[in-house]
């Protein structure tokens, strides 16, 4: 079979791990092999072929601050162009449109792999463009009380916030444990308040899932969606 991925194949591949991620979320069993073999049946390739194809939409997931599904370890070696067509199959798959990320972040990351790299001209005048995206609107109080009770302290690393705003609050922010753009609900059961490193690594580290499931077992109010 041919070694391209048509946005046919890739958009079904991306459905399949947004039904995964639902069903992990419900807490509903699944098995990952039933998706690849139904899969491999349609199109054609090994259904190892489609667990790694899995493993790379973990990977942009990460890269869009997004969680993955537990097990599917983020693969790094996919092909910027095709991870664009992936956010997109994701945003589309939740009926919404976002700035797309993924490919530029890919391309930081070629850069940063050059050992002998020569300095980049830039852009005296840098192109922009209009575009439409969903936004969601935030409740005030909710994000007051989560961080008055968090006194100034993150809850996750248990430090004191790193530095005070221009208004002498300190620093902490706010992180929705199931994602408003994934359906999470905007209550204190749902949200945490973190220092800037934290909330970095809550949605781009490695150790993502472990951060979430040690918030989930050391702040009482929380629970899980």
């Amino acid at each position: 079979m041919n070694d391209e991925w048509n946005d046919e194949e890739l958009k079904a591949s991306v459905q399949a791990y947004v039904e995964m991620q639902r069903d992990e979320r419900l807490g509903q069993p699944f098995i990952k092999k039933h998706y690849y073999k139904r899969l491999a049946e349609v199109f054609g390739r090994s259904e190892k072929a489609y667990e790694y194809r899995m493993q790379n939409i973990s990977y942009v997931l990460a890269l869009m601050g997004r969680s993955w599904v537990t097990g599917l370890k983020p693969a790094r070696n996919i092909d910027g162009a095709v991870a664009a067509q992936i956010e997109k199959f994701l945003w589309e798959a939740q009926s919404q449109k976002a700035i797309p990320v993924v490919a530029f972040k890919i391309a930081v990351r070629d850069e940063l792999k050059q050992k002998t790299p020569a300095i980049p001209n830039g852009n005296a005048k840098p192109k922009s463009r209009r575009v439409t995206v969903t936004q969601f609107r935030c409740n005030a109080p909710v994000t007051a009380w989560v961080l008055q009770q968090a006194e100034g302290t993150c809850e996750c690393c248990e430090k004191a916030a790193p530095f005070k705003n221009v208004d002498g609050l300190p620093h902490l922010e706010l992180h929705y444990m199931r994602q408003l753009a994934d359906g999470g609900q905007d209550v204190i059961s749902n949200a945490v308040a973190l220092c800037p490193n934290c909330h970095r690594e809550i949605h781009h580290g490695a150790s993502a899932h472990a951060l979430v499931a040690w918030l989930y077992d050391n702040v009482g109010r929380l629970i899980p969606e």
